[in-house]
């Protein structure tokens, strides 16, 4: 049977990372695509993750490429183009930036991989993936944001280091945008099946949750230039896995909602289903007034993202 093919659209610190870790997991041959400038750099990437796969006993093949043909009948396509946020730049700053990479891109992706199954990281996330989608016209199943799994990969992180356990052991729901807005779903946390509501302070528990809706500022903070790529990489990972090999797992992501929670016609962050079909379902939970609230709050801040790409 012939290998998947996944098409990593920007070459730079999430893109290398992607290549690495979809290598390393034997999803399939890789191909890191970026613009002519930064043809040296994704060639020396391929070339030096191809070098390391004999120590790891890997089997795949990776290249690099500067021309968009070379995504041509990937089974995924995963978009990191864009600039990164630096110190003291909004989402809604980058949206500017970012708006007319993503479109050029979408264009290449209809052209030359009108069936991948498409994940975009590029932020500000929410809008981006609209904004994709809108530039594609591929179906609302095949195109998905990583935003979920990452936040609530944050949200278990942080609760582990507060009770001093495995993040195995840990299981967490986040909602809404991917930014300062979204909501956290403590009451429906766990560690080990026991309720974190049980386990952890109240205020104990509302810093945590600030800290996982500011986790992508503090680590821009932390660089100085640049934001997170090991955390969202791997995110991304788990997302196309579970799209190639039928897994069916329940993964928060900017999904196209019809509905769901009340939100019509955005991308937003809620948990789904991803199988060979895409994004095949989306879980509803009954979330309390607060809940729901909050919920709407972060929904307004995506539409507003939206109206912004739709003026464009």
């Amino acid at each position: 049977m012939a290998r998947k093919k996944i098409a990593l659209v920007g070459g730079g610190q999430i893109g290398g990372n992607l290549a690495l870790y979809a290598a390393q997991r034997e999803l399939g041959d890789v191909v890191i695509y970026d613009i002519p400038e930064k043809e040296g750099l994704v060639k020396g990437k391929a070339l030096d993750i191809a070098e390391q796969l004999p120590v790891d006993g890997c089997d795949a093949t990776l290249v690099g490429a500067s021309s968009l043909d070379a995504i041509a009948n990937a089974d995924v396509v995963i978009v990191t183009a864009g600039i990164p946020r630096k110190p003291g730049m909004s989402r809604e700053d980058l949206l500017r930036i970012n708006l007319g990479i993503i479109e050029i891109v979408a264009h290449g992706v209809k052209s030359h991989a009108p069936r991948a199954f498409c994940i975009i990281i590029t932020n500000p996330l929410d809008s981006m993936v609209y904004a994709f989608q809108k530039a594609s016209g591929l179906p609302h199943n095949k195109v998905c944001g990583m935003a979920g799994v990452l936040d609530a990969a944050r949200y278990r992180a942080f609760v582990a280091m507060e009770l001093g356990i495995s993040v195995k052991d840990v299981q967490a729901l986040v909602l809404g945008g991917h930014g300062p807005s979204m909501v956290p779903i403590s009451r429906l946390a766990t560690a080990g099946g026991v309720p974190v509501t049980e386990l952890i302070p109240a205020d104990r528990l509302k810093a945590i949750e600030d800290r996982t809706r500011e986790a992508g500022t503090e680590i821009v903070k932390l660089y100085g230039t640049g934001s997170a790529f090991f955390s969202p990489a791997m995110s991304a990972i788990a997302m196309a896995e579970s799209y190639l090999k039928d897994q069916k797992r329940v993964l928060p992501c900017a999904a196209y909602c019809t509905g769901q929670y009340a939100i019509r016609d955005l991308y937003v962050g809620v948990p789904a289903v991803i199988g060979a079909n895409g994004i095949e379902r989306i879980l509803e939970v009954k979330l309390t007034a607060e809940e729901a609230a909050a919920l709407k709050k972060t929904v307004d801040a995506v539409q507003q993202s939206v109206n912004e790409v739709n003026m464009s």
